[in-house]
């Protein structure tokens, strides 16, 4: 099959990106050894240890929600063990992968496939769980900025404190607009081979909860991994999550390689950077590579079951 050009533009996009972002954090890293890291990473206490995994697990159970609000708004009905396993494996290896919204969509496509699943319901479905990350992290960002307005300075230093509280409103108001469509059941977007349409207001209600919550979740794994000594508080720390994530995922580099660590570098500069490091590095630890290396397994027992399906019915 002949490639056009747009087919490599997101892997240009993600190699520039982890480029450019090695690069500013070599150069914001180049006076710290590899000891102080560690030492950093080894200082981490048990409990905190036990909080981050259990931050992770409640992060990955609220992904597989947003397939499940997907499929509800569907009204396709699948075993709960199925669901978790596909959206599982779809953001494990989406996520370090990069273009995480391609990556996912073709194990998610793979797996629908399996259960009867059209390929206009499974682009719904990629779309909606696309979507209701957008949501929370919008609704999520809104709040965020209300609460602590002053957060913007540490990326724009001349950003004055009702542009913070203006852009607060402003993405709370988009997240109004959404749950009034919904009420009111605007008439559907339709596009060439599948139709858009509002949730049910019990589905959105539903999406602002999970949404948000898995936000919260992956936030806290660096949270808990930071030293008790500089906590500057979880609000921070979730604000500078959601930019740097976001970040991570408009630039489609694989698992944000380095967009995570220099928005975490230049938003709090109070904190050790080796300390910032080692907590970055258990991120990547308990949300990137463990499942990354877990939903590996899965594929090969999902194509070796898939397999034995095909054999015992020739």
């Amino acid at each position: 099959m002949k490639r056009s050009t747009k087919d490599y533009i997101w892997p240009i996009v993600g190699l520039a990106a982890v480029a450019f972002s090695v690069w500013m954090l070599f150069d914001q890293l180049r006076h710290i050894s590899l000891d102080d890291i560690f030492n950093s990473f080894y200082a981490i206490p048990y409990r905190n240890w036990v909080f981050a995994v259990l931050a992770t697990l409640a992060a990955y159970v609220a992904l597989a929600g947003y397939d499940w609000l997907a499929l509800l708004h569907l009204r396709r009905r699948l075993p709960w063990s199925f669901i978790t396993a596909a959206s599982f494996t779809a953001y494990a290896m989406g996520h370090n992968i990069g273009a995480s919204v391609f990556s996912g969509a073709v194990v998610r496509y793979r797996a629908y496939r399996s259960k009867n699943l059209t390929p206009a319901e499974i682009g719904i479905l990629v779309a909606f769980c696309s979507f209701t990350f957008s949501l929370g992290a919008i609704f999520l960002g809104g709040l965020v900025l209300l609460l602590d307005p002053g957060m913007l300075r540490r990326f724009f230093e001349d950003m004055p404190i009702w542009g913070s509280i203006t852009l607060g409103v402003a993405m709370l108001m988009l997240v109004g607009l959404y749950v009034l469509g919904s009420q009111l059941r605007f008439k559907p977007l339709q596009l060439r081979w599948f139709k858009l349409q509002y949730p049910e207001p019990g589905i959105v209600l539903r999406q602002l909860i999970i949404g948000p919550l898995e936000l919260i979740a992956a936030a806290a794994i660096i949270y808990f991994a930071l030293p008790d000594s500089a906590n500057v508080g979880f609000l921070l720390v979730l604000g500078i999550f959601l930019a740097s994530f976001s970040m991570a995922l408009v630039s489609h580099a694989p698992g944000g390689l380095g967009v995570l660590e220099i928005c975490f570098l230049i938003g709090l500069p109070e904190i050790d950077p080796a300390d910032l490091i080692a907590a970055l590095l258990v991120f990547r630890l308990l949300y990137l590579l463990i499942p990354f290396a877990l939903s590996l397994v899965v594929v090969l027992w999902f194509e070796r079951d898939q397999w034995l399906r095909r054999r015992s019915s020739e």
